[in-house]
């Protein structure tokens, strides 16, 4: 530090305040003797690796994945896609957003009380996350995220050199104390899934959504980035947060609806924010392909989806394990969406029992910042015989073992 401030010609403690300002911003990493030196970026938190392999016969209740027999033909709708597309073809500078997805986006944005704003299109919910956060912060900001939360958005926080301060979740959403205590520490930004949430199936009541707004309305500074992929697959209604700060962004994916590989999702926000993703994307991908666009568009607008039927479908098999794991004296979560949370005493003790029984199980390690142990059932593809046995063995599985003896 001596030798850049004579270097620069300032006095030491301007180099020291610059190198307090960078440690706590995550940009440097300082090691004692040995100096200090820029802190690596990483890809990710090592999340994705605590995964389960299901072995031959075992049935897959970890991956997250909608039922296949709920998803739409993509066939037709890529067809005509790309008959459009041989008569207009798309050319650089057009629209980067195809005219009849955003009008039926905006028409189901306004019904569910969605503040107007520009649209854009991203590829998928995460890299609508990432871009917005991009947008507004810098190494070494706080997000306040959901605890537990979807697992990606737990890497992506500080692969991007963020900080993220959990915000605790129960059936109702994320807790407005818990939010209080975040912002009030510091988090410039807030992440929240409004339904189906991963990996509890919380849904925002109408009474989450009026407190948690209050709160919000203290800290009008906040960026609030609101995630529904639970569109379109969940009969619960929205209640939207944005409006009470400056900066916010809604986004819909299309992935949980129609199907993974349709790395679409319609991102809506305030003008600011909009255009910073558009322009930085500009520099990037460019656009999202208008051909999987227009595909969606088709898709949405022939009601390809049952939104009834396939909210139904999961409501009854997610309603089906709850009620026979309380049976069974266990407690678990899952409001809406396809995923049931469990509380569990020894989380890796269970994952290995089940998988023993031929269920495989998502650890709740990938899910959790400092919430309790926990494992993750995804109930896309259970049938009605699946849920005594799976209810027998989860059951099983999350009693503590019994204490051992020697002689």
């Amino acid at each position: 530090m001596r030798e850049l401030a004579t270097r620069l010609g300032v006095n030491p403690n301007t180099v020291a305040a610059a190198y307090r300002t960078l440690r706590e911003r995550g940009v440097i990493e300082t090691a004692g003797r040995r100096g200090s030196r820029v802190r690596a970026k990483p890809a990710t938190t090592g999340r994705e690796e605590l995964r389960v392999e299901v072995p031959a016969g075992g049935r897959d209740l970890a991956s997250g994945n909608p039922d296949p027999a709920l998803l739409p033909h993509l066939a037709p709708a890529l067809a005509t896609a790309a008959q459009e597309g041989d008569r207009r073809p798309v050319r650089y500078g057009d629209d980067p957003v195809d005219a009849d997805l955003a009008r039926l986006a905006r028409a189901e944005l306004d019904a569910d009380g969605v503040p107007e704003g520009p649209l854009t299109v991203t590829s998928g919910s995460l890299d609508a996350i990432e871009r917005v956060l991009s947008a507004h912060l810098r190494p070494g900001d706080a997000v306040a995220v959901e605890d537990p939360g979807w697992g990606s958005v737990l890497d992506l926080v500080p692969a991007l050199g963020l900080r993220t301060l959990p915000v605790g979740v129960d059936d109702d959403g994320p807790r407005a104390d818990d939010l209080r205590r975040a912002l009030e520490s510091g988090a410039r930004a807030f992440i929240v899934t409004d339904r189906a949430q991963n990996p509890t199936g919380a849904c925002v009541t109408a009474t989450r959504a009026r407190a948690v707004r209050a709160v919000l309305r203290d800290h009008p500074q906040t960026l609030l980035i609101e995630d529904d992929h639970g569109h379109g697959i969940v009969d619960l209604p929205l209640h939207p947060l944005a409006g009470v700060t400056r900066h916010w962004a809604v986004v819909r994916s299309a992935s949980k609806a129609y199907g993974p590989d349709l790395r679409v999702a319609v991102l809506t926000g305030d003008p600011v924010t909009v255009d910073r993703v558009r322009g930085r994307q500009r520099l990037g991908p460019g656009w999202v392909s208008l051909l999987l666009q227009r595909a969606v568009a088709r898709l949405w607008a022939e009601g390809a989806v049952d939104r009834v039927a396939v909210a139904r479908a999961y409501g009854a098999r997610r309603d089906a394990l709850v009620d026979a794991l309380a049976d069974r004296g266990v407690v678990a979560h899952g409001r809406s969406g396809m995923n049931v949370w469990v509380p569990v005493p020894d989380e890796t003790g269970a994952v290995a029992r089940l998988l023993q029984a031929g269920w495989a199980v998502a650890p709740g390690a990938r899910f959790r910042v400092g919430s309790p142990q926990a494992i993750r059932l995804t109930i896309s593809t259970l049938t009605e015989d699946d849920i005594a046995p799976l209810a027998d063995a989860v059951a099983a599985a999350v009693r503590p073992s019994p204490a051992r003896v020697y002689g």
